[in-house]
């Protein structure tokens, strides 16, 4: 006949902490302040909200502001808000704003310790790469045909894919015929060209594969920070 064995209430509680230590979840807390209303958003919100263990808290501020303005907006809502970010990132353009005034806006992230996803010249560049290695300037009216072309290529006889900013599949659409893990690699490329604090210079160019790899997973330097808060807070 098998013992039952009472567990006294005290040790029975540390037991269950343990458990529920255990199981804690590592939360990444994100805030993206983007320029553009729609593009941006729409394909970050896209994002899996789980990585491995991790768990992204993501929140989207911004829209229809400058390149400058954006920046700014990620300082005063990371110093103003009683939430803690673990990254703060501005995504905005080169479009056709100055150049002093793109090169301006990089230079204040960084010196207010500001995470940049910027884009020369624009932010389709990034879904671009997903398909062709770009290497030589293309006017940021030109992408829309660039990228439907690439696309509709990839696709199945009879149907026909047309490029909306707003669209909100573009990250499930880019994964399933594109080539994240090439974009990377190609926009790593460009980024490596790139010399001295003159950005607007460099047509094409694209940041954006930074907060990428963050939300992916693929940051080894994210993930070890996010790991190393998680462990002090045990």
């Amino acid at each position: 006949m098998a013992r039952t064995i009472k567990i006294d209430n005290a040790l029975k509680k540390r037991f269950q902490f343990k458990k529920e230590k255990k199981s804690k979840e590592l939360v990444a807390y994100f805030l993206i302040v983007c320029e553009g209303e729609k593009t941006e958003p729409n394909y970050f919100k896209a994002f899996p909200k789980q990585v491995g263990k991790l768990v992204y808290d993501i929140q989207f501020e911004g829209g229809g502001i400058s390149t400058l303005k954006v920046v700014e907006k990620a300082i005063e809502l990371r110093d103003t808000t009683k939430q803690k970010y673990d990254r703060v990132w501005a995504v905005f353009d080169k479009d056709s704003f100055k150049s002093t005034a793109f090169n301006n806006a990089i230079l204040k992230a960084k010196a207010n310790n500001i995470e940049c996803a910027w884009s020369n010249q624009a932010f389709e560049l990034w879904y671009l790469l997903h398909f062709h290695n770009r290497i030589t300037a293309m006017d940021r009216e030109e992408y829309k045909k660039a990228i439907e072309a690439a696309i509709n290529s990839k696709l199945l006889k009879g149907k026909r894919f047309s490029y909306k900013k707003n669209d909100t599949n573009m990250y499930s659409l880019l994964n399933k015929v594109g080539n994240q893990e090439m974009a990377i690699r190609w926009a790593k490329e460009l980024n490596n060209e790139m010399i001295g604090e003159a950005f607007a210079n460099y047509n094409p160019a694209t940041q954006v594969f930074k907060l990428v790899e963050e939300l992916m997973g693929k940051s080894q330097v994210f993930n070890d920070e996010i790991t190393e808060k998680y462990n002090n807070a045990q």
